[in-house]
């Protein structure tokens, strides 16, 4: 059965009083009755029955008789509210290009003030990842990342949309933090997609240098800002400035997370203090030759139990990752061949590290520099045991 009541409410929101509306549903459902009956179906006090009916009348709801006792009946529903319907078009049209006009007018507005509105979209944390897939898909060009220990971890879960765009040779770069280094999500990423570590606290997915993705890992919501052509450039600049300076990890790709993670130390630390560290010691120590090794153990980093073939292979990885370079031993020989693509001192740092963890070791070592300009350095260290 038709709710009567509910036909009422939906009458009142189209304009009528709440007695028009209780007349006019009960002579729908009645038919042709007279003023009291319809007192009685649709409750409305008798005092008031007339009154409504009039006013029903005058808007072309019903048609009441001249005889006695009045009579009432409803004008049919296709009828009665095609006008009003048409009004209520007019009025949603009237106010659709009122909205117009006022857009425009403010538009107009902030052009003449150099200003010009932006878009940005929010998305609930449940529809991160498909939005992160979709957009990887989409991109044209490239994708640039900068991600937390959260972010990380979504792009982890993209891996077969990586790899298609790998397929169509765009260029990925992503930015971890050094907590993410050889981790469960950093193996997951697609071989291809170059990743350098670095301390960032942000999740910014860069695409095609004019889209963003920006994640908030408190609550895991995030915002896509598209063709946002001020904030784009900044975070690209952003990303290029932390990228150029962050450190590469290819050469702990096959290490434990434990090796990977003192070897991004080691780094860290050779560069953020060791120059410093030299200078000092070059005036200070008496023994300037074991103060970078001490260095080390100073900030956590212990290298006295390891073994030549360790200490060697950490020291390689070390220079791929500084300045594309190699460490080689030669067993036969007893030579270590320190090599650099970069010229101007980029191994020596590490040259003395190795030095200090030889003669630690009981090593006597002699040291052969060579430098070319086109070809970068390198420098033989001939061991023999004291």
């Amino acid at each position: 059965m038709v709710n009567e009541h509910a036909l009422t409410v939906s009458l009142e929101e189209f304009g009528l009083s709440k007695y028009e509306a209780q007349a006019y549903v009960a002579l729908i459902a009645k038919g042709t009755i007279s003023a009291g009956e319809l007192a009685y179906y649709s409750e409305i006090p008798r005092t008031k029955i007339y009154p409504t009916l009039l006013k029903l009348e005058n808007k072309k709801l019903a048609i009441i008789s001249k005889s006695k006792p009045i009579m009432c009946t409803a004008i049919a529903p296709e009828d009665a509210f095609d006008g009003i319907i048409h009004e209520q078009i007019n009025k949603v049209n009237a106010m659709n290009s009122l909205v117009s006009n006022l857009k425009k007018a403010s538009e107009e507005s902030r052009k003449s003030r150099g200003s010009e509105e932006k878009r940005y979209f929010h998305i609930s944390a449940n529809n991160v990842l498909e939005q992160l897939q979709t957009m990887i898909e989409g991109s044209k060009s490239s994708i640039k990342i900068m991600a937390d220990q959260w972010g990380f971890g979504l792009l982890a879960e993209c891996k077969e949309q990586l790899v298609s765009v790998l397929r169509r040779n765009l260029d990925v770069k992503v930015l971890v933090s050094p907590a993410q280094i050889c981790s469960e999500s950093y193996r997951a990423i697609p071989d291809g997609i170059e990743i350098r570590a670095s301390d960032t606290t942000q999740n910014c997915f860069i695409f095609d240098e004019t889209e963003l993705l920006m994640i908030n890992n408190d609550n895991g919501k995030a915002a896509v800002f598209s063709s946002t052509d001020i904030l784009g450039v900044n975070q690209e600049k952003v990303f290029s400035q932390v990228w150029k300076n962050a450190t590469k990890t290819k050469a702990l790709a096959d290490m434990t997370k434990v090796e990977a993670q003192e070897i991004y130390k080691i780094i860290k630390t050779i560069n953020e203090i060791g120059l410093t560290h030299i200078l000092n010691s070059t005036m200070f120590s008496k023994k300037p030759e074991f103060d970078l090794f001490k260095l080390l153990e100073k900030n956590g980093v212990s290298l006295k139990s390891k073994s030549l073939d360790d200490i060697i292979e950490m020291m390689d990885a070390v220079l791929q990752i500084t300045c594309s370079g190699h460490v080689n031993f030669e067993a036969n020989t007893k030579n270590i061949t320190v090599e650099s693509k970069l010229n101007s001192g980029h191994s020596l740092p590490w040259v003395s590290v190795l030095d200090n963890c030889l003669q630690k070791q009981g090593y006597k070592t002699r040291k052969i520099f060579q430098n070319n300009s086109n070809k970068g350095e390198k420098v033989h260290i001939k061991i023999s045991k004291n």
